[in-house]
């Protein structure tokens, strides 16, 4: 998916934010959200799909060892002007793709406005929303991976 024309730089407060909006989101799911920022690829991943680079960081951010495989990232490729969005194969087996085109959609529209933060909050939630409909809150659930940005 394109992304937007100038390279994005979020601050600080933004970061913090977009934490938090995944900790929100995830307060009645025992699903698990991450937001990845990549800067530009290495160079032995030059030659992967934008979806194998996402795939790949994927399973570095260790999302495929989720309880329910019940992982959802959104990966963004700064140098590619480009992002994915990769759900475990537990979420991906009850939702259709659909779902994920409507969230790709949301995205592009608030990043052609540069709203770069807004765009991922308000996806963040919407996924929340749908993960607690498919993968409610357990009693004993734990935050399985970090809520902070992962930027590279």
């Amino acid at each position: 998916m394109a992304l937007f024309k100038r390279h994005p730089l979020l601050t600080h407060d933004e970061l913090t934010k977009i934490a938090g909006a995944i900790a929100a989101a995830e307060r009645n799911t025992s699903g698990q959200i991450r937001v990845s920022i990549r800067k530009r690829r290495a160079w032995n991943e030059r030659k992967l799909s934008l979806h194998a680079f996402a795939l790949k960081n994927f399973h570095e951010l260790g999302m495929e060892k989720t309880k329910e495989k019940s992982g959802v990232l959104l990966f963004f490729s700064l140098g590619e002007r480009a992002f994915q969005i990769i759900a475990d194969e537990g979420i991906h087996k009850r939702v259709h793709e659909r779902y994920w085109d409507d969230l790709a959609v949301t995205l592009t529209s608030h990043f052609k406005k540069q709203k770069f933060c807004d765009g991922i909050c308000e996806v963040v939630k919407e996924i929340g929303t749908k993960l607690a409909e498919e993968f409610p809150r357990h009693s004993g659930d734990t935050n399985e991976l970090p809520n902070d940005v992962s930027i590279r």
